[in-house]
């Protein structure tokens, strides 16, 4: 009988770098790998480093392919390098060659890691606190117009206006907590963000509009991704991403 596998989570620091260290077995880790990527992204990190040197061990297919799809976050959540540290040259092969662990960082040790993450590019960012009032969808509207303009993005500004528009309606109606709205450019990517204080996650609508807005429907037509997720200390964030090619000179 095969003995039940466990895996804990310790998070801790590096500078503006989260560091993750798992323990237990790797095919118990997916879950809380997951989760816990998703709650450092959260919080808007430099990078986010997973150290897994404690789980590879007699690791099989199928949870190195857990391992893998921890890229969708990068790939998706643009800006914010996700790191696995793996001691294995043979899995990380296997790693490089994965579709989604392509996005991802894949080193030998937590020192290297943590030095691919600095050595990333960083996004454009610009940061917009609201109330819960009816002004805070136009407020965030003009807000973006302004940082789109400012960055040569201007023809950006009809289609992430309407997305920040609906995101700021949705947590100004349904959270009734301050926003916290924020505005990042990076690798060609256009990424509005949006973080309240309420625990309950707003149910994705992809063709139902309701009297308050559009829904979520605009946002998935308008983005090329869009989610959500848990922050650490009980809210979350709901975020898209937009193509946005730098413009030319």
């Amino acid at each position: 009988m095969a003995q039940p596998s466990t895996a804990r989570v310790r998070t801790h620091e590096l500078g503006q770098v989260v560091v993750l260290k798992f323990a237990g077995r790797l095919g118990g880790v997916a879950e809380d790998l997951d989760k816990a990527i998703q709650l450092a992204l959260g919080d808007g990190p430099r990078g986010v480093v997973c150290d897994l040197l404690g789980v590879f061990e007699g690791a099989q297919p199928a949870a190195l392919e857990s391992v893998a799809t921890a890229g969708r976050h990068v790939r998706d959540w643009s800006g914010i390098p996700v790191a696995v540290v793996c001691p294995e040259p043979r899995l990380r092969e296997e790693l490089h060659v994965h579709p989604l662990a392509r996005h991802l960082i894949v080193t030998a040790t937590i020192q290297s890691a943590v030095s691919a993450v600095l050595a990333t590019p960083i996004p454009v960012v610009e940061w917009l606190r609201l109330a819960p009032h009816p002004t805070a969808p136009r407020a965030s509207r003009d807000f973006v117009a302004r940082t789109l303009l400012d960055w040569g993005l201007g023809r950006l500004i009809p289609s992430a206006s309407l997305v920040v528009s609906e995101l700021v309606t949705n947590s100004t109606i349904h959270a009734g907590t301050d926003i916290e709205l924020s505005v990042a450019w990076n690798l060609g990517a256009l990424r509005l963000a949006v973080r309240d204080n309420s625990p309950d996650l707003p149910r994705q609508r992809y063709s139902q509009f309701d009297q308050n807005g559009r829904g979520m429907s605009v946002v998935a037509a308008v983005s090329r991704s869009f989610g959500v997720l848990p922050t650490a200390d009980g809210g979350k964030v709901v975020w898209a991403v937009l193509n946005a090619a730098r413009p030319m000179s």
